[in-house]
C-alpha cells in the first residue's frame, strides 16, 4: 500500500549486489509507475527508467528537452512503486560538471538506485540515430569525476554511458575507440560501463575483456544491435541488460489497435479480452489494503466488480 517498504539505501545495495552476482540482471523499462509494479510482480531484477520514454510521454522526441525536475519527478514515482532497484537515464547530465553534481544529489534524493551519465554533446539525441556527436575525452571523464565527487550514498551506483562508438567519421568512433573511452570512464570512478549500439556479441565480449567494471547491453527494438537473448549476452560477459521503450511500444501499439477499433465499429467489444481486468488491476494497485487500513475512513467494497 502507498509507497514500498524496501528503502532506497536497501535498493541500491540490492543492485551492486545483482551487479556483481555473476547472473545478468534484467531491467525491462518502465513507462509508468504501475508498469513497474508489473515488472516487479513478473521477476524481473530491476527497473530501467528511460530518458526516451519520459520525453515521449511529454510527446517531445529523446533530444534533451527534458528537465531534471521532470526527470527526478519521473523516478521518484516509479521508484516509490516497486521493491526493485531503479536505473535512470540521466542523459548529459544537464549541464558542464556543477550541473552533472547537481543531478546526482537530486535523482538520490528522489529514490532512484542508479543513473547513467553520456558522454553525448549538447543536444543529445537517440544513441541509435546517426549524426550523433561526443564530447572531447576530458569533458566526459570531468562528467563522471563531477557525479562520483558529489554522491552522498556509497551504495548510489554511477554508470558511464559512451556513445563513441556509433560516432560518424574516419578515425573518430568504432570499437577501438570505445574500448579506450570505456577504460577512461573505468579510471574516473564510474561503477559500470553502458557502451551504446554496440554491433554485435563479439563487441560486447571485446568491452567486457577490456575493463574490470560491470557492463550493460541495452536491447532497444529497431535500433543498430540486434535484439541477443538474455543468455546469449550473459554467455559474452555482460552484466545487465535493459529493454528501454519495448513495454511503452508494446502499449502504443495495443492503444493504437483500439482506437482504430472504435472508430470503424462505435464499440470496443471485441477487445475487452485484451485488456487487463479489473481485477487484475485492483491487485496491482493494492486497492484491499486500502479497504482494510482504516474501515472507519476507508469503506471501499470491492465484492461483485465485474473481472
Amino acid at each position: 500500500m502507498l509507497h514500498t517498504t524496501v528503502t532506497p539505501n536497501e535498493k541500491r545495495q540490492a543492485f551492486r549486489a545483482g551487479l556483481g552476482s555473476g547472473t545478468i540482471q534484467r531491467f525491462p523499462g518502465a513507462f509508468t509507475p504501475l508498469s513497474a509494479r508489473l515488472i516487479d510482480d513478473k521477476g524481473f531484477e530491476g527497473v530501467y527508467i528511460s530518458g526516451a520514454v519520459m520525453a515521449n510521454e511529454l510527446g517531445l522526441p529523446d533530444i534533451g528537452l527534458t528537465t531534471l525536475s521532470e526527470v527526478a519527478q519521473r523516478g521518484a514515482q516509479i521508484s516509490r512503486n516497486t521493491r526493485l532497484p531503479t536505473l535512470i537515464d540521466g542523459d548529459t547530465g544537464f549541464g558542464e560538471p556543477m550541473n552533472v553534481a547537481r543531478t546526482v544529489q537530486v535523482l538520490e534524493d528522489a529514490g532512484v538506485s542508479g543513473v547513467h551519465l553520456e558522454d553525448q554533446v549538447n543536444p543529445k539525441r537517440c544513441g541509435h540515430l546517426d549524426g550523433k556527436d561526443v564530447v572531447d575525452e576530458k569533458t566526459a571523464v570531468n562528467r563522471i569525476r563531477a557525479a562520483v565527487q558529489a554522491r552522498r550514498d556509497p551504495d548510489f551506483v554511477i554508470m558511464a554511458r559512451t556513445d563513441i562508438r556509433g560516432v560518424d567519421g574516419p578515425g573518430v568512433g568504432g570499437l577501438s575507440a570505445a574500448l579506450d573511452r570505456a577504460k577512461a570512464l573505468q579510471d574516473a570512478g564510474a561503477d559500470a560501463i553502458f557502451a551504446e549500439a554496440m554491433a554485435d556479441l563479439g563487441e560486447f565480449e571485446a568491452m567486457r575483456g577490456a575493463i574490470d567494471v560491470p557492463i550493460l547491453a541495452n536491447m532497444t527494438e529497431f535500433g543498430k544491435s540486434d535484439l541477443f537473448t538474455v543468455q546469449q549476452l550473459q554467455d559474452v560477459g555482460v552484466n545487465m541488460v535493459i529493454f528501454p521503450v519495448s513495454l511503452q511500444r508494446i502499449a502504443m501499439g495495443a492503444i493504437e489497435r483500439g482506437l482504430d477499433a472504435l472508430a470503424a465499429t462505435g464499440t470496443l467489444a471485441a477487445e475487452v479480452p485484451e485488456m487487463q481486468t479489473r481485477a487484475r488491476l485492483y491487485e496491482l494497485v493494492d486497492y484491499a489494503a486500502y479497504g482494510e487500513f482504516d474501515a472507519d475512513v476507508f469503506t471501499f467494497d470491492l465484492r461483485n466488480n465485474r473481472s
